[in-house]
């Protein structure tokens, strides 16, 4: 019987998705140093991918023990910009099905633009509904940061169908008479949280691209607001945009008013 090439080697490698698939077996008796390359590089992927799938059943935690209860409809609710001298706060709730399949969901800080970008939609696509609130820079200056904070969770809950029977949140509280808990890092610790994290960081994200485009001089697009260095020196060259927080510093001493 002919040997397979490594070429052949490899692609049948690429279809296994399990380390207990008994063509590895027959393989790893192969004594051809690019075979047992290919092999243990299949490994370390098929590891990383079973780590990576225990952490996301891991993220189902809270939301299986509300449905366990009885609680059909369970969300999850983050918010994103509250540190930027710029731009809006933005909340995010999502309702996820029971049968939510994008393992890749996880807290928005530990993935990359791209991948964010990515998982946006498709975490709008699967699940049963999203909302997005928004408090801009006029009405966080009237109400401070933590409550216009609180406001756009508001808004997000509200605008659910259906509305949730249990509220998963990172840490706050929301005026809205639906049970809650309130977990610390709870976008690393909840899926539902985690995939509102994605979406409110991709949603204010493409707003501050939007409004980079009328102020390009503050490069929104790679700071969304916060205080980089490029973003302070056009704030002391130019003054405030109508877009920053005015109740924040340093903008307060860079206001030409």
């Amino acid at each position: 019987m002919t040997k397979r090439t490594i070429k052949e080697v490899k692609r049948v490698l690429a279809q296994m998705t399990d380390l207990d698939d008994p063509r590895l077996v027959g393989l790893k008796a192969d004594p051809r140093k690019g075979v047992q390359l290919a092999i243990q590089s299949t490994a370390n992927r098929l590891h990383k991918h079973a780590k990576a799938l225990a952490e996301f059943e891991a993220r189902f935690k809270y939301e299986r023990s509300f449905w366990h209860q009885g609680l059909q409809y369970v969300a999850g609710v983050d918010e994103v910009g509250r540190g930027p001298l710029a731009g809006p706060v933005v909340a995010a709730a999502v309702i996820l099905p029971q049968d939510f399949d994008l393992v890749a969901v996880n807290d928005s800080k530990q993935l990359t633009p791209r991948i964010r970008a990515e998982l946006a939609p498709k975490i709008q696509a699967q699940a049963i509904s999203v909302g997005i609130g928004l408090v801009d820079n006029h009405g966080i200056d009237e109400l401070n940061i933590y409550q216009a904070t609180r406001v756009a969770m508001k808004q997000a809950v509200a605008s659910l169908t259906p509305q949730p029977d249990e509220i998963i949140v990172d840490a706050m509280q929301i005026a809205v008479p639906i049970r809650q808990t309130r977990l610390i890092k709870g976008d690393a610790k909840s899926i539902s949280v985690s995939a509102a994290s994605i979406v409110a960081k991709v949603y204010r994200d493409h707003l501050m691209d939007e409004y980079a485009k009328q102020y390009p001089e503050y490069d929104f697009v790679h700071n969304a607001g916060y205080g980089t260095a490029k973003h302070l020196a056009a704030l002391k060259a130019l003054g405030p945009t109508p877009i920053h927080r005015m109740t924040f510093s340093p903008v307060d001493k860079f206001s030409k008013k």
